[in-house]
């Protein structure tokens, strides 16, 4: 079972979903927490271990100019503009290529190889019994996440009961996270930028071909223009997580309020049982 958490915008609280979701799915069984919000990455921070890291790379194509004779094929394949070719050099912008190899294909001198540098790591926990924590960290300046969300998954290709944590929004990243999982969890609040955003993401996930549901974060209680779109496009409203200064105050210092508050364990089990409900694991 692998679940995806995501949400249309960022501070919604996906993350605090995700945390504990997998935390009380700990109680119970063996379980992997995955952050594939790897711009930036926070789940470490409910959960500090000291981690192993290892380094994720991709490829990018090297230039032989003694080989070279700027014929521009290169520069002509390349559709994300990463290769410029001059009357005597070639240019290229590394943040730019997406590392298909294709400019080493077409070229008709044999002038192009590729070589691998670092992008990113994952670094991978055990911060308590039955549960495994992975995280994808992207550097600083770079521009594509994809590979590194592709390391963080191969990590857990295997695991048998997975929390994936998005990055927020509806571009690339989400899709390649959310993509190939059972059940994906939208969190979003009641606010009409919350609906907003929550439209966009569902949006994405239907498109996917990936089953939904709607947790509803932040709940002052007035949620029924939320609830009227999840009838709409019937999306099951699967929890609420009300607006109290009791949980702000354990969210603010790091905690995970199904640990440390009073009836939020059973509340987040049946949430995961309601998945299991909704996928017919």
């Amino acid at each position: 079972m692998k679940i995806a958490v995501a949400s249309g915008k960022g501070g919604t609280g996906k993350s605090t979903v995700a945390a504990n979701l997998a935390w009380t799915c700990a109680q119970r069984r063996a379980v992997t927490l995955a952050d594939c919000d790897v711009e930036e990455p926070n789940l470490h921070l409910f959960f500090p271990a000291p981690a192993a890291e290892t380094p994720v790379t991709r490829m990018v194509p090297v230039f032989d100019e003694e080989l070279c004779t700027h014929c521009g094929d290169c520069s002509h394949f390349c559709r994300y503009g990463a290769i410029v070719v001059m009357k005597d050099r070639v240019m290229l912008f590394p943040e730019l290529c997406h590392s298909c190899g294709g400019c080493m294909l077409v070229c008709p001198e044999g002038a192009i190889t590729e070589t691998p540098v670092q992008i990113g790591r994952t670094e991978e926990r055990t911060p308590m019994e039955n549960l495994r924590l992975i995280s994808g960290v992207m550097n600083e300046g770079e521009a594509n996440g994809i590979p590194v969300i592709h390391a963080v998954k191969e990590a857990i290709s295997g695991d048998e009961t997975v929390i994936i944590d998005s990055s927020p929004g509806s571009a690339c990243p989400v899709i390649e996270t959310v993509k190939e999982t059972d059940f994906c969890v939208l969190v979003t609040e009641a606010t009409p930028f919350g609906i907003h955003d929550l439209e966009l993401a569902a949006d994405v996930v239907e498109a996917l071909g990936v089953p939904s549901g709607v947790v509803i974060n932040r709940s002052s209680g007035d949620d029924a223009e939320t609830e009227a779109f999840c009838r709409e496009r019937n999306l099951r409203v699967l929890m609420k997580i009300p607006f109290t200064r009791e949980i702000a105050a354990v969210q603010n210092r790091g905690g995970l309020i199904a640990r440390d508050l009073e009836g939020w364990e059973e509340a987040f089990a049946d949430l995961y049982e309601s998945v299991c409900s909704e996928v017919g694991a």
